[in-house]
């Protein structure tokens, strides 16, 4: 049997592009903090912690042939600084940053990026995380969803028709706000491998 992914709350990209990508400020934030993604992990199909996702669009139980939909999760730490390093006065609650929802949304390197199309549809999801400044925060989040297994592209992978791997980024927006309700946002990258995967 597979093995389910734990889910935790409250806690490929190449390393390079990671850094150079990741963690943008947000332009017209006020806030004195700023959230910053520490890293960003997906699972291999032998369900290896890895830095991309390898999607398997129709699962086939290898004992008893039997098929099913499973999302793909991806997993995100956090942390917050202040966007000043040497503050007149030590960081409060109030530069606390409270993570509130995510988007997900795909593209292709060949620039076929049309949704229903050449990549999935893009969505938005919710999430509660507290980031204390200085600390850290990890939540367990959908990067691909079940339906998502169900419609065009990924379905032709499911029935065997079109490509036998489509491979896509996947573009993860965090969102939220510090304690005195300023808006904070944060966005990486992940790289996702959709394929039609053996089961062992």
């Amino acid at each position: 049997m597979r093995k389910r992914k734990s889910v935790k709350i409250m806690v490929i990209i190449p390393v390079i592009l990671f850094l150079i990508s990741c963690n943008p400020i947000v332009n017209d934030s006020k806030s004195d903090s700023r959230l910053i993604i520490t890293s960003i992990t997906g699972f291999d199909i032998e369900e290896n912690e890895v830095n991309f996702i390898q999607s398997d669009v129709l699962y086939e139980d290898p004992d008893t042939g039997e098929t099913s939909i499973i999302s793909d999760q991806g997993i995100a730490t956090f942390t917050a600084e202040l966007l000043n390093p040497a503050p007149i006065f030590d960081p409060s609650h109030f530069n606390s940053i409270m993570v509130t929802k995510y988007t997900v949304s795909y593209f292709r390197s060949d620039g076929k990026n049309t949704e229903g199309v050449d990549v999935p549809y893009s969505f938005s999801g919710s999430l509660s995380a507290l980031v204390e400044i200085g600390s850290t925060a990890e939540v367990t989040f959908v990067v691909v969803r079940e339906v998502a297994k169900m419609e065009p592209p990924l379905l032709s992978l499911r029935e065997g028709r079109g490509d036998g791997v489509i491979q896509a980024t996947a573009k993860i927006e965090f969102y939220g706000h510090d304690m005195s309700n300023h808006n904070i946002k944060a966005t990486c990258y992940l790289t996702v491998f959709f394929a039609n995967y053996v089961n062992e």
